[in-house]
């Protein structure tokens, strides 16, 4: 039993049904509610990591759906160990020099994923900026020892940009992962206020090469709302990784990890984010994953799920088992 509110479960409040408080302006709404995470499953998941010396994302950058997602037995692993060469203005992970490459830890990431009997895992990672291929060795490694220890788990890797570099890029999608996402985050006008190590065209670059490089890969890629941006600026966006052929999509609302970090600038309603979801799949993406609370790996086993069905991921299925 989940701990933690389900955006499906979050009440249809309407903008005129909840308005913010000028006194108080990040006051919360009542869909932007999750309790603490808690329960046996959570426990022993937590408890896994901790012994694999591991990190994951879900506890890195404060994932509000943590209880919900390892009260399932999932999670998703952060690579590259837990500093980030890069200081993006939303994110709650340290900044800093980082240590050396553990070339053993795609390994223990493996084992993991064996002992939890995952049928679908998600690997990210933090930048490694201070390497010239940016560490994309280490996702080609993790990639090939899951399919060696876990046959027939599906592999997601949320990648860096590596600064828009084909070669980098070329050493994961040749490891053939079932789902390359790279995450856009926020619209062209906020992204150096948002991500200002970051670039635009390198994003779309990566999603684009990607895709280009191996068609049958599902290419996915998310955006944060809440920093300032508009609803016609983000349907823009949209549009342009509808463009690309990027397949799966996700929205979601930005949380403000902490004072020091961007402030929120408002809250888009249940409603809004429907829209979105709508418009989106009018664009063609065959998966829109669109809510407050959703993240990028919500819901990820779900959508491989339902996209297996096409005829293209099955034929990369048949491709990675031969391999």
């Amino acid at each position: 039993m989940s701990d933690t509110i389900s955006v499906d479960s979050i009440p249809t409040t309407s903008a005129s049904d909840w308005q913010p408080d000028p006194a108080h302006p990040l006051r919360r709404p009542p869909w932007i509610k999750v309790k603490a995470p808690s329960g046996e499953t959570y426990e022993n998941v937590r408890q896994l990591m901790r012994s694999k010396t591991l990190h994951t994302v879900c506890e890195e950058a404060q994932c509000p759906n943590l209880g919900e997602c390892w009260g399932k037995g999932t999670a998703t692993f952060l690579m590259m160990g837990d500093t980030c060469t890069r200081s993006c203005g939303f994110c709650d992970i340290k900044t800093g020099r980082p240590s050396p490459l553990d070339w053993a830890e795609p390994n223990r990431i493996a084992q993991s994923v064996r002992a939890m009997g995952l049928r679908h895992v998600v690997i990210t990672s933090v930048n490694r900026d201070d390497r010239p291929d940016g560490g994309a060795p280490i996702f080609a490694m993790v990639i090939r020892r899951i399919r060696q220890l876990q046959p027939g788990c599906s592999i997601e890797v949320l990648i860096p940009d590596f600064k828009g570099s084909r070669t980098a890029l070329k050493i994961v999608m040749d490891a053939q992962p079932e789902i390359l996402n790279h995450n856009v985050e926020t619209v062209p006008r906020l992204f150096k206020k948002v991500q200002p190590q970051d670039d635009y065209g390198w994003a779309l670059a990566t999603l684009r090469n990607a895709k280009e490089m191996d068609p049958l890969v599902l290419t996915k890629s998310g955006i944060m709302l809440g920093l300032g941006e508009t609803m016609e600026e983000v349907l823009a966006v949209m549009e342009d990784l509808a463009s690309i052929g990027v397949d799966i999509l996700t929205l979601g609302q930005y949380l403000q990890p902490s004072k020091k970090h961007l402030p929120i600038e408002r809250y888009w309603t249940p409603q809004e984010f429907e829209e979105l979801r709508t418009r989106g799949l009018a664009m063609g993406f065959k998966w829109v994953e669109s809510g407050p609370l959703v993240r990028s790996s919500y819901k990820a086993e779900e959508q491989v799920r339902a996209l297996s069905q096409l005829n293209h991921f099955k034929l990369h299925e048949e491709r990675a088992a031969s391999s």
